[in-house]
C-alpha cells in the first residue's frame, strides 16, 4: 500500500487541515512505542471524524557541505513529508465503542486515542509535523457530520458541512527514547 509512504506535501494547499510544525531538530529524536493524540476540539455538527498524523519533514536542502558521494545526500527526498503514524477516530465513540452518542454541537470535547506504535528516528535537521483533518476519504468512509444510527444508511440530507475548532491544549504523547 503506497499511501502509507506517500509524500504528504500534496495536502499542503488545503485550508481544512490544521498543521503544526517544529523548528529543525538540533539532534536526533527517537520515538518508539504507542503514540497518543489528546485532542480538544469542537464541531458545529453532531458527529465527526478526527484524523491525526505524525509526519517526519525532511530538510528542503540536502546536507550542505557533505561530500557528493555521501549516502545521506539524498536530493530526491528534499522536503519530503513522511507519515510516521496516523489514525482516524470517529467522534461518536469518544465515550464508548458499544454505545455511540451524538457530539454536543459547538461544545469542546476531548478525544484521546492511539495512533498505534511507532519506531522511528527523526534525524537532526528534520522537523516534526502534526496534521489534524476531519476526513480520510477514500481510505475511510465519509462521515455525514450529523449523528445518525448507522452511517452506512445515512440519507443524503444527513450530510452537512461542519465548522471545526482545534484548541491549543491539544497535544501528542510521544514515547521518546532518552539520548544515549
Amino acid at each position: 500500500y503506497t499511501w502509507l509512504a506517500q509524500d504528504q506535501r500534496f495536502l499542503g494547499h488545503r485550508s481544512d487541515i490544521a498543521t503544526f510544525e517544529t523548528a529543525p531538530l538540533k539532534h536526533n529524536l527517537t520515538v518508539t512505542g504507542d503514540v497518543y493524540a489528546d485532542l480538544f476540539a469542537s464541531t458545529s455538527g453532531t458527529d465527526g471524524d478526527w484524523v491525526v498524523k505524525l509526519i517526519d519533514v525532511y530538510p528542503n536542502k540536502p546536507n550542505a557541505g557533505a561530500p557528493p558521494d555521501d549516502p545521506k545526500e539524498v536530493t530526491h527526498m528534499a522536503g519530503y513529508e513522511l507519515m510516521v503514524v496516523g489514525q482516524i477516530f470517529r467522534g461518536r465513540y469518544r465515550k464508548s465503542f458499544e454505545h455511540p452518542s451524538a457530539i454536543p454541537a459547538g461544545k469542546e470535547e476531548e478525544y484521546h486515542f492511539s495512533l498505534r506504535g511507532a519506531d522511528h528516528m527523526f534525524l537532526k535537521g528534520h522537523r516534526i509535523m502534526v496534521q489534524v483533518e476531519s476526513s480520510w476519504f477514500p481510505l475511510y468512509d465519509r462521515n455525514p457530520q450529523t449523528f445518525v444510527p448507522n452511517i452506512m444508511k445515512a440519507k443524503p440530507g444527513a450530510y452537512k458541512a461542519a465548522t471545526i475548532h482545534i484548541y491549543a491544549k491539544s497535544h501528542l504523547e510521544l514515547p521518546v527514547m532518552p539520548k544515549g
